[in-house]
C-alpha cells in the first residue's frame, strides 16, 4: 500500500533552519501534487507549499522567499528547505501525495505522512 514517511522535524531558534523531506512507497505509477500542511494547535490546517510533477510550486505568502520546495520524481520524495523560522512557523507538519495513482485503488487518491514537529523558539 502507498504510504508516506516524513523526517528532518526539530526545535530550532528564530532564524535557524530545517529541512524536511518526506518519500512515499508502494506500486505508485505517479503522484500530481506533493507538499506539506500544517497545523499549530487551535488553528486551520493550511497548506504551506507543493509542487506537481512538472515541478510548478505553490507557497503559502507567509513563507515565500523563506522556504523552498522540490522533488525527485523518480524517486517519489520531496524536500522542503525551511530558512529564516519564525516561531509562528512552529506546527505538525504533514507530508501529502494528491492525485495518487497506484495500483491500490482505481483513479487518483491522496496520502497523509505521519506528522513532523517544528518548533522555532528562543
Amino acid at each position: 500500500q502507498v504510504q508516506l514517511v516524513e523526517s528532518g522535524g526539530g526545535s530550532v531558534q528564530p532564524g535557524g533552519s530545517l529541512r524536511l523531506s518526506c518519500a512515499a512507497s508502494g506500486s505508485i505509477f505517479s503522484i500530481y501534487f506533493m507538499g506539506w500542511y500544517r497545523q499549530a494547535p487551535g488553528k486551520q490546517r493550511e497548506l504551506v507549499a507543493r509542487i506537481t510533477t512538472g515541478g510548478s510550486t505553490n507557497y503559502a505568502d507567509s513563507v515565500k522567499g523563506r522556504f523552498t520546495i522540490s522533488r525527485d520524481n523518480s524517486k517519489n520524495t520531496v524536500i522542503m528547505q525551511m530558512n529564516s523560522l519564525k516561531p509562528e512557523d512552529t506546527a505538525v507538519y504533514y507530508c501529502n501525495a494528491d492525485g495518487v495513482r497506484s495500483s491500490d485503488n482505481i483513479g487518483r487518491h491522496d496520502y497523509w505522512g505521519q506528522g513532523a514537529q517544528v518548533t522555532v523558539s528562543s
